[in-house]
């Protein structure tokens, strides 16, 4: 008998234990565009009561096979991969209830608003599959920087309000089959805002920028709730979450405002 198959001490179930901070790389095709993403993964399991510890490298075996051999397959999301990983580590460890995190960067072809030159923004995304006695679910969340105005200052300082950026997080929680897009959910990020952010800009891209924000001032309260009303509007049958920061200007501290809501 394998030490890990022996009774513990202490007899208590354990909701999660696993493997984190393991890396790899993998490409996905998404929708004609491949994409390259290097990941950081966490993946848990559940272990019962009468079980002393879990078998670490199973897990690890799981996702490298997964990768390593099926690496003629491109696959079409980051998250068929995690649910081919749950699947193959059913396979070589019992489990009731599993779960797997991968957390990477983004990357964006754009063009800036008014010279159109390409520009690649990158945005934090975290991609979670969770199997549950068969049955999956999921929870995707983005994360974006963009520019708020003051909407306080504008009125009350002859029109020279302060202005900072800000960075907003969203989650979508919702079942396995429900469509979610990452790109989706970064445009509804960056519409929250008093005006999105370019890593390239030229002077006609800036003045426009400016303008765009001077005509749109925004609190931080207003990008969170805005976030969260076109994510009800898109997002159905899931739980959504807003958290967004404003990196102030004009104050040491920053910021912040949340918000959730099941749909």
């Amino acid at each position: 008998m394998d030490t890990q198959d022996k009774k513990p001490e202490i007899m208590e179930e354990l909701e999660k234990v696993g493997v984190t901070d393991l890396k790899t790389i993998v490409q996905t095709n998404w929708k004609g565009t491949l994409y390259r993403f290097i990941l950081k993964i966490r993946l848990t399991i559940n272990l019962p009561k009468e079980k002393k510890g879990a078998h670490m490298s199973r897990l690890v075996e799981a996702i490298s096979e997964t990768i390593e051999e099926e690496s003629s397959v491109v696959y079409d999301s980051l998250e068929e991969l995690e649910r081919q990983i749950l699947d193959k580590l059913a396979g070589r460890h019992p489990y009731s209830r599993g779960e797997i995190e991968m957390e990477t960067e983004l990357v964006v072809r754009k063009q800036t608003p008014v010279s159109g030159r390409q520009t690649m923004e990158t945005y934090d995304v975290t991609l979670r599959v969770s199997k549950d006695n068969g049955s999956y679910s999921k929870k995707l969340t983005a994360e974006a920087f963009g520019s708020t105005v003051c909407p306080h200052a504008m009125e009350h300082s002859n029109g020279r309000p302060h202005m900072q950026r800000a960075k907003a997080e969203l989650s979508v929680d919702t079942e396995y089959s429900n469509p979610v897009e990452l790109e989706g959910m970064l445009s509804i990020i960056e519409n929250g805002f008093s005006s999105e952010t370019y890593t390239l800009l030229k002077t006609e891209d800036e003045k426009h920028l400016v303008n765009k924000m001077h005509s749109n001032p925004r609190f931080v309260e207003d990008v969170c709730r805005k976030i969260l009303s076109e994510a009800k509007q898109k997002y159905k049958n899931s739980k959504i979450k807003v958290k967004v920061i404003s990196y102030e200007s004009i104050h040491p501290h920053n910021v912040i405002a949340e918000a959730k809501a099941e749909t």
